[in-house]
């Protein structure tokens, strides 16, 4: 994951995706069709995604999208340049992201994740603290039925 983020290797994307993919095993996710799931990658902020020239988890979710026959939606905005998590505890990650993420202008318009089932897709869970923010955020402002989270490391 570190050459993936940091080495710039945006072509291992495809096979992190392979590994979410396996998430289909789960009854939980396979059962879950009409509606279908819609994929919403976490977003980093623009100086982030600029200096890092990609953000891991959108290509993840494009990937899987792609794999699964889904709709990709990039919904959230990250309207706040956090500072990293790799070393903050669980309370000092949740109170580093509060607030820090908002539904996209144009999604809160079009209402579209209203009463869908999302599956939040992430690089990696280590205290679930980015997962919880965005979900909040995807059920409060977006409406959505229900979050799920697939990430493709435990950390």
């Amino acid at each position: 994951m570190h050459a993936y983020k940091y080495g710039r290797r945006v072509h291992l994307h495809r096979d992190l995706a392979a590994l979410a993919e396996e998430t289909w095993a789960d009854p939980r996710l396979a059962s879950q069709d009409n509606p279908p799931w819609i994929l919403v990658p976490v977003p980093l902020h623009w100086r982030r995604q600029q200096w890092r020239w990609f953000n891991q988890s959108h290509e993840i979710a494009r990937t899987l999208a792609r794999l699964r026959g889904l709709r990709c939606a990039h919904v959230l905005r990250r309207i706040r340049n956090t500072n990293q998590q790799t070393l903050l505890s669980r309370r000092e990650r949740l109170a580093n992201l509060r607030g820090a993420f908002r539904l996209c202008g144009r999604e809160r318009r079009q209402n579209s994740l209203r009463n869908q089932p999302v599956l939040l897709i992430d690089d990696v869970f280590t205290t679930g603290s980015t997962a919880e923010e965005c979900a909040r955020v995807l059920v409060e402002e977006g409406g959505a039925e229900k979050v799920v989270v697939v990430t493709v490391l435990r950390g």
